[in-house]
């Protein structure tokens, strides 16, 4: 059967015919859509874990009771999951288990590169990099016997475009589910590292990457295809199809593991060629691997560091480095028509505009309805942001976000801007969940070391920047199943927060009340502001319009920075049909001339 399927299509169903029992995720383009895939398997457990560092310490213990098991994320949270992971490598498993990192090139959806290759040599595993969708699909079944035949996780390494590319895919396979039954055998030696144990522990984990390294060496996903052998490229993934559109007469070495790498496999095609080449994506992982070995190989002092490769770059790259001749410029003609750019925006009706434009004004950031009231408190905020889509109120007009590190950093890093003893007031923003994710420990902090801070909790009730996924707070599982909810405020409460507000998204009254009460209170503060995603919300009602007799072209609308108010000129109107009407109503409260209403009734 043959299936047009992104990678992350074919790495779900390539572990689902695997034989996958247990999978585990937190979502983050770009791999978000693996789990999703896998969901959708009644006889497969499936979940979106509170953080990745769960994901994998879930699949850790069922990988211990011998079933086969996958654990996906994005490159970013490896990091959060990397001392479980380091763990897995050293205790081994009993069943396959493995770890698909899916790395953004480009920062396409993140906060920065960042090369997964290098986590398989810090953990001593295998890992591997398909260069398609039918190697995305086929390697997942390899992934698996290499995981328990030599008691490691393995690292699969996919990269943005291999995730969500589509490809033909001959799916050659069926559901192949290992007859063993889950059973958790002691062994204390194995699975309690104690420091006795560890040490016995790591000679084996030495002696497994020796073994995994002549393994390399018979691995058909490591081969040769002949060409000019005056100039050989070892490459590996993604970049393997572009190198070879780039060089269509040379000779390739492609890399299907990654590491280790096959020793004698690169000494014989380094001797093959006149001239070896290493062309990679982000770090020079392969080349100074290679180097290490006393081959000479060339390539990041002419193929960017950063960003995507694409067929155009190496072209242009390998011109530079005389590897391709010069070729004429091409003419270039000019489009003609360009469309205006679009900068990003929250949505039309998004519960945290109204928030957003509350400490932007309340803290002088804009010239607007609350500065004089701002002036008169001498009211400074500084705003510690977070990871997810409310990130963008960092744009104009809004302006209201000062830091954004990583996932649940705010809450840390208004604690350490209030004990550096800063002039200032500090507001920590955090969403949903991401403060599920990571903010609760931030915040317990908070409480033992009585912090003078406000933590603002945007809870809309989905995981919106990934594409509305649930989470613990909306008590629906990754396969749609009704559960238990996490109620924030509750758990705020419980830590140890005394004063807990909940205020809807969408009253900027009680929205600038809860702010003004928490930012004057000595103590910790928690303001949960509930609204309900704009996306989720799937009808409009009553859409909002501007009475032309009553407005004066103030602007104060246009401060929220909703993108279904526009000014043409000296117009400012509001378009209906991108209007979440009855759901916002902001612009509505906002107008000091009382120029918005229903449409209705304009």
């Amino acid at each position: 059967m043959k299936r047009l399927l992104s990678g992350n299509e074919a790495l779900a169903l390539g572990a689902y015919h695997a034989g996958v029992r247990v999978a585990a995720a937190y979502p983050g383009t770009p791999s978000t859509e693996i789990l999703e895939s896998v969901a959708r398997f009644e006889d497969v457990y499936a979940e979106w874990s509170t953080n990745e560092k769960v994901a994998m310490e879930l699949g850790l213990g069922a990988a211990y009771t011998g079933v086969r098991v996958l654990v996906s994320m994005k490159h970013v949270g490896l990091n959060v999951a990397s001392d479980a992971f380091m763990a897995a490598s050293t205790t081994g498993i009993s069943g396959g288990l493995v770890v698909v990192a899916a790395d953004d090139p480009g920062i396409h959806s993140s906060q920065n590169e960042q090369d997964t290759r290098h986590y398989a040599k810090l953990a001593k595993v295998p890992v591997l990099e398909p260069s398609d969708s039918q190697e995305a699909y086929d390697f997942m079944a390899l992934a698996y016997e290499i995981s328990e035949r030599f008691d490691t996780p393995v690292l699969l390494r996919s990269t943005t475009r291999i995730s969500h590319a589509k490809s033909v895919v001959d799916v050659s396979r069926d559901r192949d589910m290992p007859a063993r039954q889950p059973v958790f055998k002691r062994n204390v030696e194995k699975y309690v590292m104690l420091p006795v144990y560890a040490r016995l522990r790591k000679p084996a984990v030495e002696n497994r990457l020796i073994s995994l390294g002549e393994y390399a060496e018979t691995l058909s996903l490591n081969h040769i295809v002949w060409g000019d052998r005056r100039l050989g490229v070892v490459t590996s993934g993604v970049t393997y199809q572009y190198a070879r559109e780039a060089l269509p007469d040379a000779s390739f070495l492609k890399l299907g593991m990654t590491y280790p790498l096959p020793r004698n496999l690169l000494r014989e095609f380094a001797a093959g060629v006149d001239r070896l080449v290493v062309i990679e994506e982000l770090d020079p992982f392969l080349q100074e691997n290679i180097r290490a070995m006393g081959i000479e190989a060339s390539g990041k002092e002419f193929i960017p560091r950063a960003g995507e490769l694409d067929r155009g770059i190496i072209e242009e790259s390998c011109r530079r480095a005389g590897l391709l001749p010069e070729s004429p410029p091409r003419e270039v003609k000019a489009p003609s028509a360009s469309l205006p750019g679009r900068p990003p925006l929250l949505c039309p009706g998004c519960p945290h505009a109204g928030i957003f434009f509350v400490l932007s004004t309340m803290g002088q950031r804009s010239k607007s309805l609350d500065a004089e009231d701002a002036a008169k408190q001498n009211l400074k905020l500084i705003i510690t942001g977070d990871i997810g889509c409310y990130t963008l109120a960092t744009y104009p007009p809004l302006r209201a976000m000062d830091t954004t590190a990583c996932m649940g950093a705010s809450i840390g890093q208004a604690l350490g801007m209030h004990k550096a003893g800063l002039d200032g007031t500090v507001v920590a923003v955090i969403g949903d969940s991401t403060f599920l994710h990571s903010g609760i420990t931030g915040l317990v902090d908070a409480v033992y070391n009585q912090a003078q801070i406000t933590v603002v909790i945007l809870d809309n009730g989905t995981t919106a920047m990934t594409g509305h996924q649930d989470h613990p707070g909306t008590g629906i599982s990754a396969q749609g199943k009704k559960t238990k909810a996490v109620d924030i405020a509750q758990l705020a409460r419980g830590i140890g927060v005394d004063d807990v507000k909940v205020v809807d998204a969408f009253d900027l009254k009680a929205l600038r009340a809860a702010v003004r009460s928490s930012v004057n209170n000595p103590e910790l503060s928690v303001i949960v502001v509930r609204g309900a995603c704009a996306m989720l919300v799937r009808t409009s009602s009553g859409p909002r319009a501007i009475d032309p007799a009553k407005c004066d072209s103030c602007g104060t609308c246009l401060r929220i920075g909703c993108s279904a108010i526009q000014k043409t000129g000296e117009t400012v109107c509001i378009d209906a049909t991108l209007c979440r009407g009855d759901a916002c109503t902001i612009c509505e409260q906002l107008c000091p001339e009382k120029a918005i209403g229903p449409a209705n009734t304009m």
